[in-house]
């Protein structure tokens, strides 16, 4: 059958894979299945009972929860009517919620808990059309009552339904980005963007109806809602929604998924925790898992590089293979063949240490723009360092400043309420965005920095920032650092510095940055601010990204004092 729109998707899975272990759900203790046919069922009464509250083609209808079954189960209702999503991220405070509803001018809203029912009901003056609230926790319409005459308006009801539905061009989602300025902007993005893209990442992602997959990256975000959800449907595959992030490590021990997907943090700190545990656990478990790391990198890199391993390191591997790397995929559930990493860049250190212990991340790059998938590392095509190729259908080329720029049908149709933003980022069926890359001879994607975070000096040098950035955060003693110099002489940093780092040994650390930086790159000041970058402050967006003006803002009056020589 074709697949044009997102209830396509799931009649595709209902009809392809008859699974009665599509989803599960951990309650009471224990992890119970959901077969596709209940899930239908379900969607099915809630749709009904969308269209009873008036609900109608075109409605912007808002969803702010957790990960759980019935997101995904609201999702497929209000796009099985025509009716558009809002995905909101639960962790927002009410004051970041209220613009959301209101600029959407959302008609009803599907809340987690009580909780976020408060959160919406203290803005609602906010929102005019905002008439309804559904609470996840006080359950979902169900029943054959919910599905008379009119409930064909699930995914698989007859003709009359099937009129009701949605074309491929028609409006799907508004996902609202964090961004790192200004205020959040509502990417439309329609069915057929949706579809395109989880088919399309399909051929790179491999995945099959035996793999499982624990989601708990939020489904507001676009990497999880396409590659997570709509693509683990298209495939059979059965998802396993997490009890929460904080439980995450030990959901994976119980569901034992094959697949996962990520963000580079989430891999970082798997890295640290069991280094932490061997540490705490003593000689010679401490010093085996430092060796064992470093033996993984070095194999790694001369695999990957098509370079011979020595007989020598070759039984170095295998000894840390039974000793350390084992040990870590018992504590990963056992099944892991393999890791998706997307949102921001992976460390290369990290990428070949998963890659030595037989759990490979394949890195790949998107916007939410983009529906989000662009490029990804394969199995059989992964080149460390890249963001592999293009996926299928999707058009990439370089402009003459650096950007990546991007064509396909999964570019978004534009910016709700923003024509000239729109116009701005759309070129000639182009979306540019904003990041600067590269295509090596092989085809592969490599992301060198974010074009609006170009430094320009008075003296028209240009500076990438991220890639010294980065150098300075590879030091113990920094957790994070902000290069800036937009219209200055020279580039200046501000430093937050780790517990117990003092200013002369980080002084030592930028100078050996320095060192290996052109001299109009090199960093002539730098002052340590304090460790209170977050979500709740403004300094980090939803998707843990700096936002460089609010930081820069804040501290305005630092920054100056470096540059006028004060101290």
């Amino acid at each position: 059958m074709d697949v044009l729109t997102i209830p396509d998707l799931l009649r595709h899975a209902a009809e392809t894979h008859r699974k009665p272990d599509a989803f599960l759900v951990k309650r009471e203790e224990r992890w119970e299945p959901v077969s596709i046919d209940s899930f239908v069922e379900r969607v099915r009464a809630v749709a009904a009972d969308l269209s009873a509250r008036g609900v109608k083609h075109g409605d912007r209808v808002a969803i702010l929860s957790e990960n759980r079954i019935e997101w995904a189960i609201a999702d497929q209702a209000i796009l099985s009517i025509g009716a558009v999503v809002v995905p909101i991220y639960a962790t927002l405070p009410a004051d970041h919620v209220a613009p959301m509803l209101a600029d959407s001018g959302a008609v009803g809203a599907f809340v987690s808990s009580v909780a976020q029912e408060e959160k919406v009901r203290s803005v609602i003056r906010d929102a005019p059309a905002l008439s309804w609230i559904l609470c996840f926790d006080d359950g979902l319409p169900a029943g054959a009552a919910s599905l008379g005459g009119s409930g064909g308006a699930g995914p698989a009801g007859g003709s009359a339904a099937r009129a009701k539905e949605p074309a491929a061009s028609d409006l799907a989602t508004i996902i609202y980005t964090s961004g790192t300025t200004g205020a959040p902007k509502g990417v439309m993005l329609t069915h057929r963007n949706l579809v395109s893209n989880a088919v399309a990442s399909l051929t790179a992602f491999e995945v099959c109806s035996r793999d499982v997959h624990l989601s708990f990256l939020p489904l507001n975000h676009i990497f999880e809602r396409t590659a997570g959800y709509n693509l683990m449907l298209y495939a059979g595959a059965t998802i396993a929604y997490a009890e929460s992030i904080e439980k995450a490590a030990l959901n994976l021990q119980e569901v034992r998924p094959t697949v996962l997907l990520a963000v580079p943090r989430f891999y970082e700190k798997l890295i640290d925790r069991a280094m932490e545990v061997a540490k705490a656990a003593g000689f010679p478990r401490a010093q085996m898992a430092l060796w064992g790391r470093g033996v993984a990198e070095r194999w790694a890199a001369l695999k990957l590089g098509g370079k011979s391993v020595s007989p020598l390191l070759a039984l170095q591997h295998g000894i840390a293979d039974r000793l350390v790397y084992s040990v870590l995929r018992r504590r990963l559930g056992g099944r892991i063949r393999c890791f998706f990493s997307g949102g921001a860049a992976l460390a290369r250190e990290t990428a070949l240490f998963f890659y030595g212990v037989g759990m490979p991340i394949m890195e790949g790059y998107g916007l939410t723009e983009t529906s989000p998938v662009i490029a990804v590392n394969t199995a059989k095509h992964y080149k460390v360092g890249t963001v592999g190729r293009p996926i299928q259908g999707v058009e990439v080329r370089i402009a003459e400043d650096g950007e990546i720029l991007v064509r396909g049908d999964s570019v978004m149709k534009g910016y709700w309420n923003r024509p000239e933003e729109t116009a701005a980022a759309l070129k000639d069926g182009w979306f540019h965005t904003g990041d600067i890359g590269e295509l090596d001879a092989d085809g592969f994607l490599r992301i060198t920095d974010r074009k609006k975070d170009l430094i320009v000096t008075s003296g028209g040098k240009k500076i990438a920032p991220q890639p010294i950035q980065n150098a300075l955060k590879k030091s113990p003693r920094i957790l994070e650092a902000i290069v800036l110099g937009d219209g200055h002489k020279y580039a200046v940093a501000l430093i937050v510095p780790a517990n117990g780092a003092t200013h002369e040994a980080i002084a030592a650390d930028v100078d050996s940055v320095n060192k290996e930086l052109a001299s109009y790159e090199t960093i002539k000041h730098f002052e340590l601010i304090p460790n209170d970058l977050s979500v709740e402050n403004g300094s980090l967006s939803q998707k843990m990204e700096l936002k460089r003006k609010v930081v820069s803002d804040r501290y305005r009056d630092l920054i100056e004092k470096m540059y006028h020589g004060e101290k």
